[in-house]
């Protein structure tokens, strides 16, 4: 699509991105050229409504491991792949990249189930080489996204986990982490559950077009106060920051939290890798023409003058004058609100490790 093909387009509802940006590893490209009649103007704003798709994919192993020296866990469970949220900053939608799809678009309407996740990760957990460590549950990709309704994947995988005593971790903006309470409570009050929900903005006009599927904030809030009330740790994560746009709200969003029982705050800047650059630069012209240069400038400012550095240690937080001020502004809202860095440290000494099932199934009941 031309540049001024899409300055003509208007914001697609309910979704995040506004066009099939094409992956890094595509071959061939296609681009939409008008021949002088407005016909292409035409054919992009007729085009019929995007419906969401989910195919069911078997799983050849099931918990990542993770090395990075900023990221706090070492193993992560993602029982789906894309996420119907259609979070337009979603670092995660560069992985549709390795599907051959575009990590625009089709990240939030070309779905992929992992049916057989729990009983992967049962698999996983019977290994005599097994070492319990905490998992984060659904940290790519939205493990209570709409469609966990009916899948009911992360449900599964959360059964596993409780049967055996294992340590998780949840990040999340979907509401349907409350029906899991059940299970989520009986492990938090051994130490082995506790639950981050993410909130943007709590502005509901802005967060309907950031995060167009998503919970609505004030239904966010309402979820930190039920899973607290379960007796569930849980903490605020304030992601991404995104300059000019959100930082304005650190404040609100921290006192707003803590009166709803988060034990706890963190934060993430606006991270740009890969394709997420041209996904987000749509989103911003269409958006915030107006601020559109001056939220790119503070970005390139705090990742040594690119949209964004992937190093480690900084690409989390940025660096320069304005990275340090959120810095500061964050530390003294945290301190105000009395709100903690981390929530308590999970337990892993109480793991069992379950049976491996059987094909022969059980000699003796």
């Amino acid at each position: 699509m031309s540049g001024k093909a899409n300055q003509r387009l208007k914001p697609l509802k309910g979704r995040g991105s506004q066009s099939h940006v094409d992956g890094r590893f595509e071959e061939r490209t296609f681009e939409a050229s008008d021949d002088g009649w407005g016909s292409v103007y035409e054919a992009l704003e007729e085009a019929p409504a995007l419906k969401t798709t989910v195919t069911s994919e078997t799983a050849r192993s099931i918990i990542s491991t993770n090395q990075s020296p900023d990221v706090p866990f070492n193993h992560s469970v993602n029982p789906y792949r894309g996420c119907e949220h259609g979070c337009v900053y979603c670092f995660a939608r560069t992985t549709h990249s390795y599907l051959g799809l575009s990590p625009g678009l089709d990240f939030e309407t070309k779905l992929f189930a992992k049916d057989n996740a729990a009983e992967k990760l049962l698999e996983d957990l019977s290994k005599p080489s097994y070492i319990p460590s905490p998992i984060a549950l659904g940290i790519n990709t939205d493990g209570y996204q709409p469609i966990e309704r009916e899948r009911e994947i992360t449900r599964a995988c959360l059964q596993v986990l409780a049967d055996s005593n294992h340590p998780l971790s949840i990040v999340t903006k979907g509401h349907l982490v409350e029906r899991d309470i059940d299970l989520l409570a009986p492990m938090a009050a051994k130490g082995l559950a506790h639950v981050f929900v993410s909130i943007t903005s709590l502005d509901n006009k802005l967060s309907s077009k950031l995060e167009p599927r998503a919970t609505a904030p004030h239904r966010r809030l309402q979820m930190l106060r039920n899973l607290s009330d379960a007796g569930i740790p849980t903490g605020v994560l304030v992601a991404p920051v995104i300059p000019m746009i959100t930082d304005m709200e650190f404040e609100h969003i921290l006192e707003a939290s803590k009166e709803h029982g988060a034990l706890c705050a963190g934060y993430v800047m606006l991270r740009l890798p890969h394709e997420l650059r041209q996904v987000w630069r749509e989103w911003l012209q269409l958006h915030y023409p107006d601020r559109a240069d001056h939220v790119m400038s503070l970005l390139n400012q705090m990742h040594g003058g690119k949209d964004y550095s992937s190093q480690h240690h900084t690409r989390m937080k940025g660096q320069g004058v304005f990275a340090d001020l959120l810095r500061m502004r964050f530390a003294k809202a945290k301190k105000r609100y009395g709100l903690q860095s981390n929530l308590p440290k999970l337990r892993t000494d109480l793991f069992v490790k379950p049976r491996k099932p059987s094909k022969q199934g059980d000699l003796f009941g």
